[in-house]
């Protein structure tokens, strides 16, 4: 449990549900006082820090529209004031929405790179500054990046632009002990990835991993976990494809 006023401490963005949550959850466990970042979700946000509370963790629920740099600067202050200067950053925030291309239309473009890409963009900014020495920036990409399916194209370009963010982003903190790397998950079993797809489609993306399963958000928040933690210290601008073997 994390009752220790020096705790380290973590941002994870989009942290009301889903992945982010699992994230949360694992990263209290592992001794961080953690900020459940939220666009919207201010009940299931709430529920989360009750329960990382309830359970000894020092924890805060903030509300920040990532594509915003005010609400981004906001974000960091306010966990600075409340739990300590920011040891880990994880940009989970994002959306997906499956277009053909030709299809898209300028909001859709707007909405899904404002959040996606203007978003990670905005916390890594204000994470230069702000970031303890010594941290750890873990980012999201996705491996429907390696996958080109009809459909992900705008997305696709988002997560792009995240590897790219995170390659060149890890040598710009030269000096200060900073890593900064990108887990790409395969289809995991969350809201994101479920809503909109028939039960056909759900087994199709299941069966297409050698594991024949979906992921769960536990696969991923163990492997954020990871990049966050000491064992990872030699790991730096990697791309983590945390897929079960899918690509």
């Amino acid at each position: 449990m994390n009752m220790l006023n020096n705790a380290r401490v973590a941002i994870v963005t989009g942290a009301s549900r889903g992945i982010g949550a699992a994230v949360a959850q694992r990263l209290a466990k592992d001794g961080f006082a953690v900020a459940v970042n939220y666009a919207s979700s201010s009940a299931e946000a709430d529920r989360l820090v009750a329960e990382l509370t309830a359970a000894g963790t020092k924890a805060i629920a903030v509300k920040a529209d990532v594509s915003n740099a005010d609400d981004v600067r906001r974000l960091f202050e306010l966990t600075e004031q409340q739990l300590g200067k920011v040891d880990v950053l994880v940009n989970n925030a994002g959306v997906l929405k499956t277009v053909p291309l030709a299809d898209t239309s300028d909001a859709l473009f707007d909405q899904t790179f404002d959040i996606n890409v203007r978003g990670t963009f905005n916390t890594l900014r204000e994470a230069a500054v702000r970031l303890n020495d010594g941290g750890r920036i873990v980012n999201f990409s996705s491996t429907t990046l390696a996958l080109n399916m009809p459909g992900y194209a705008i997305y696709n370009a988002t997560k792009a632009a995240v590897e790219a963010f995170t390659h060149v982003f890890a040598k710009e903190l030269r000096g200060r002990d900073i890593t900064v790397n990108a887990v790409a998950p395969g289809p995991i079993a969350t809201s994101l990835f479920l809503d909109g797809k028939t039960e056909e489609q759900i087994q199709t993306f299941a069966k297409m991993p050698p594991l024949q399963r979906l992921g769960q958000p536990d696969d991923i928040a163990s492997v954020v976990a990871f990049l966050a933690g000491p064992d990872a210290g030699w790991v730096n601008g990697q791309i983590l494809r945390a897929n079960g073997g899918i690509a």
